[in-house]
């Protein structure tokens, strides 16, 4: 008897660990969505501030793709003469913020 009520308090403690574990997947999947909401737009479009920024910063990058997104946030995907790439992101005065 208490084999059966070790195992079955066993089976419920998975259950929900199991569940909890779904939830934050979820919401995780929710938040890069959010987060995710730009629109593509040409190099050209970019405000001076935005390019001044990164010629000064990164002097070796070159814009490969600009995106922007409802609040002038802007995310920018870079490469470097050396031949490393990376995303970069920046407010509408050339100023770099975390995404």
């Amino acid at each position: 008897m208490k084999k059966i009520i070790f195992v079955l308090a066993l089976t419920l403690g998975s259950m929900t660990a199991f569940a909890q574990s779904t939830e934050q997947v979820e919401e995780s999947a929710t938040e890069v969505v959010a987060q995710d909401q730009f629109s593509e737009i040409a190099a050209e479009e970019l405000p001076e501030a935005v390019t001044a920024a990164v010629a000064k910063n990164y002097p070796t990058a070159t814009i490969d793709k600009a995106y922007v997104n409802e609040e002038k946030q802007f995310k920018l995907e870079v490469s470097l003469e050396d031949g490393t790439s990376g995303t970069l992101y920046a407010d509408e005065e050339g100023n770099w913020i975390e995404m």
